[in-house]
């Protein structure tokens, strides 16, 4: 607890913990226009076979005589006759008229603009033969976002949070600016990867960031607050989206801003719990010292020297930076056990949660529509996570929302694709349960990993009260229970009831 205390003698929840955590949080507001803006940039227009170059439509019946119907009567999407057809498509109009030889189209598709001027499906004709490439798209991005999670979080054990996040919102700025005016798909799909690299360590920095920085009673109000933001960022995709449909114009305007966040983030102060767990015991002094006087809290500053830090930190001035090592993580039991288990967590919430929201259009609804409602079911469930975080604690928080979203994804793949309402219903609830379960993680994540390697659940520990572990040893004694006559002492040193200003949130 020494170092939470250090907090609360310079101003525990003040001026720059207010300051600091919105400006780190704001970002995040884009975050999720860049995680499911293909929804956008990549949906797929009503498109049909263009007819050949020397086709003459007054004479073949218009464009009607090339194009072949499907079952429900509309033209195919990626086959045209080879000679045009002249007599009517079917006898009630709504049968597949294959009556005539027909091919790919060979000459090119024509798509309906009404909705989406321009997208890189239309610029690049991925429909058809190509489809593959548009999800490949995606993918890639998802790849950088894989690569950034190691490589960033790594380096931000080494270097340090801020260094990190800086070098993230220049590269996010350059990579989603360049991908607006890539020249064609291979360019478009590099500059994509590094966008996901660049943002997935924006997101892990944030959280760190912020916990690290913040009292032990607040830390539940952070995550939530970072989740509240990321939802009211899919309600700002749908409005941006609306109001400019063009996929390159929307890629600047969601990629620009980040030149804004790169200028002020050279303001922000370093986590003076890295510091201390870095052995850096003067910069450890310096950051606590400039945030008293931010706070107001000059005089207990003031106080504060490497005597005093050296007899509160002595555990993580031992450790030294021989445990940042992101090997530990396999050597260690205790760390490897947390390993395993928040790498099944993470893996089964984004699979599950992506699977629903990249996948807009095929809910048979005004994507537009179905993005604000995504956005709004996040939410209430965002809030029943809050209060159950708060109350039973992050473990019951995180099997509750993981259990409830795969009981609405399982019931979903059993109704009949005729029942639209039914469908999007389950999944909208699956997707905020999937919400809730993210918050929680992000949460979840930042408190059991050391400090030294926190960047990177029924058999998870429960962290609701408990102080952030420093090092692998304090994982260690957190997975010890404690014997009788410690209890004891326990009960004895600790209030069971939290003071007054310990239960005010942010």
């Amino acid at each position: 607890m020494a170092f939470n205390d250090l907090l609360q003698q310079v101003g525990g929840v003040g001026r720059f913990q207010r300051i600091q955590v919105t400006l780190v949080v704001l970002p995040l507001l884009l975050m999720a226009s860049h995680n499911t803006l293909q929804n956008f940039t990549a949906a797929i227009p009503t498109h049909h076979c263009r007819p050949p170059a020397n086709a003459n439509l007054s004479q073949d019946g218009g464009l009607e005589g090339w194009l072949p119907r499907n079952r429900q009567g509309q033209p195919e999407s990626c086959l045209r006759f080879t000679a045009p057809q002249r007599g009517p498509p079917s006898a009630n109009g709504t049968g597949t008229n294959v009556t005539g030889a027909t091919e790919p189209c060979v000459d090119g598709w024509i798509y309906d603009h009404s909705t989406f001027p321009a997208t890189i499906v239309t610029e690049w004709d991925l429909v058809c033969s190509h489809r593959a490439l548009r999800q490949l798209a995606q993918s890639l991005y998802m790849v950088g976002v894989l690569l950034g999670a190691m490589v960033f979080g790594n380096l931000a054990d080494r270097l340090g949070r801020r260094k990190i996040l800086i070098l993230n919102y220049l590269q996010t700025a350059v990579s989603g600016t360049c991908a607006a005016f890539a020249p064609n798909f291979p360019t478009y799909c590099a500059f994509r990867l590094l966008s996901g690299m660049s943002l997935a360590s924006i997101a892990l920095n944030c959280m760190t960031l912020n916990v690290e920085w913040m009292p032990i009673h607040t830390r539940a109000y952070v995550g939530t607050l970072i989740g509240y933001v990321y939802s009211l960022g899919q309600f700002l995709l749908a409005g941006v989206a609306y109001a400019m449909p063009h996929w390159r114009h929307l890629q600047l305007l969601v990629s620009v801003p980040f030149f804004i966040f790169f200028i002020y983030s050279w303001f922000f102060i370093e986590s003076a719990r890295w510091y201390s767990s870095s052995g850096r015991l003067d910069l450890t002094l310096t950051a606590l010292q400039k945030v008293a006087r931010i706070n107001g809290k000059q005089e207990e500053g003031a106080k504060l020297n490497k005597e005093v830090l050296q007899a509160s930190l002595q555990k993580e001035m031992t450790t030294g930076k021989g445990q940042a090592s992101a090997l530990e993580l396999v050597r260690c039991p205790s760390l490897r056990h947390l390993f395993l288990c928040l790498t099944m967590l993470w893996f089964a919430t984004s699979f599950a949660y992506y699977g629903l929201v990249m996948d807009l259009q095929g809910f048979g609804v005004s994507i537009y529509l179905i993005q604000v409602i995504f956005g709004a079911v996040d939410l209430p469930a965002k809030l029943v996570c809050f209060l159950v975080i708060n109350s039973l604690g992050r473990k019951a928080a995180q099997m509750a929302s993981l259990l409830l979203a795969g009981i609405c994804i399982l019931i979903n793949g059993v109704v009949p694709q005729d029942q639209t309402i039914v469908r999007t219903s389950l999944a909208v609830l699956g997707k905020g349960c999937l919400a809730a379960s993210f918050n929680c993680i992000f949460l979840y994540t930042g408190e059991l990993y050391p400090t030294m390697i926190r960047a990177v659940t029924a058999l998870l520990p429960e962290t609701l009260g408990q102080p952030l572990p420093d090092t692998v040893q304090d994982l260690e004694n957190r997975k010890r229970k404690p014997s009788r006559q410690q209890r004891e002492q326990q009960k004895q040193m600790v209030p069971l009831q939290a003071s007054a200003p310990e239960k005010n949130g942010l």
